[in-house]
């Protein structure tokens, strides 16, 4: 799973893409925090850029993670 941060400091886990049955047009996205809570989203909120401290960024951003070394 993909991991992500939140602007505001919490891990949290991309679980699923998922269509909106009231709305077929509208994707969302379903992700868990580290405490095992499942929230939901629309895709064009998650992916979003916010204003923090007069700087534009990422409501979630992907978190880099290293690859396991293969010993070559």
């Amino acid at each position: 799973m993909v991991r992500y941060r939140h602007y505001k400091g919490g891990i949290y886990e991309l679980v699923c893409e998922a269509t909106l049955e009231s709305d077929p047009t509208v994707t969302m996205i379903v992700y868990k925090a580290a405490n095992g809570t499942i929230w939901t989203r629309p895709a064009s909120v998650f992916f979003e850029l916010v204003e923090v401290d007069g700087a534009t960024v990422p409501r979630f951003a992907p978190i880099n993670q290293a690859l396991p070394a293969t010993g070559i």
